[in-house]
């Protein structure tokens, strides 16, 4: 239970607004949508101005670093030299590399081939070829922030079939975004991504959704593109979360890689595609911090 603040009082924030003029009908508006049986969000997932600041330069280096790889990604490299380039590209910014030691993870990035729908792990043995599809997912600590987003790459002449999936699992984040407004509900952008990809053809993997980040690498809520508008948690400003549907060309079913608790496949072994964005919820609608 939130401690109960007085109208005169420094707002909860830490704006050092008094409360009546700062959080206190965002607080009563939160309490009447509650009350009506919605999911709502604590304060814990309102990010300050302050944690939205640090959240922010903590994304120019995420975004710095994804920049980068689009530049060097080629065929004939291996998915370790883009390990070893995020990890010197990162820390040289003065950032860390969040995946890196995470739950026993090895790497500083995921990279996510073909059929692997996410968390494929760098190895020297895994060497880009032509035609390939592949999923490069950064995320950085700046000094106690945490930013996050993926991107897609088509290396060199890839096939048609190929190229749109990358193609409409790319739009999916931006059919999504155009849902993402305060006082809607996170199933309203879950159903617009979902919508579109079965549109055209494709599913939207059940198990593996997006999630709130910031002050933590994985936040509440967890975000599903399976869902249906009016459900799920309500959007507030100031909540921060990633979209990152995982588009699969053929089948929806998927499975994690026994050899090393990781890697998520295809069940069927058709390619997926996923891009991730980094999403603060604003007052009039938001604001893409990572991508």
């Amino acid at each position: 239970m939130a401690k109960k603040i007085g109208r005169n009082d420094p707002c909860w924030c830490g704006s050092g607004r008094k409360y009546k003029t700062c959080h206190q009908a965002f607080d009563e508006k939160i309490l009447r949508i509650s009350e009506e049986g919605h999911i709502v969000p604590d304060r814990s997932m309102i990010k300050t101005p302050d944690q939205i600041s640090g959240i922010r330069e903590s994304a120019k280096i995420n975004i710095a670093v994804l920049d980068y790889i689009a530049e060097n990604i080629k065929a004939g490299m291996n998915t370790e030299e883009i390990n070893r380039m995020v990890y010197e590209k990162t820390t040289r910014m003065g950032g860390f590399p969040a995946p890196l030691n995470y739950n026993g993870y090895p790497k500083s990035v995921c990279t996510s081939l073909n059929n692997q729908v996410c968390h494929g792990i760098p190895s020297e043995k895994v060497i880009l070829k032509e035609g390939d599809i592949l999923n490069v997912d950064i995320s950085t600590i700046l000094n106690g922030y945490f930013s996050d987003s993926s991107r897609m790459f088509c290396i060199g002449e890839v096939s048609e079939e190929k190229r749109r999936l990358v193609e409409t699992a790319r739009q999916c984040i931006y059919e999504g975004l155009k849902e993402v407004k305060p006082w809607g509900f996170l199933g309203d952008m879950g159903q617009a991504v979902h919508d579109y990809a079965y549109a055209h053809g494709y599913t939207v993997v059940r198990e593996i959704g997006g999630h709130g980040v910031g002050l933590e690498f994985h936040e509440d809520p967890w975000v599903s593109y399976n869902s249906t508008r009016g459900t799920e948690m309500l959007m507030a400003p100031g909540m921060i979360f990633t979209i990152e549907p995982m588009i699969n060309m053929g089948r929806v079913e998927i499975y994690i890689d026994d050899s090393n608790g990781w890697t998520a496949y295809t069940e069927d072994g058709l390619p997926s595609a996923q891009w991730e964005v980094q999403v603060l919820v604003t007052e009039d609608g938001y604001e893409i911090i990572s991508y």
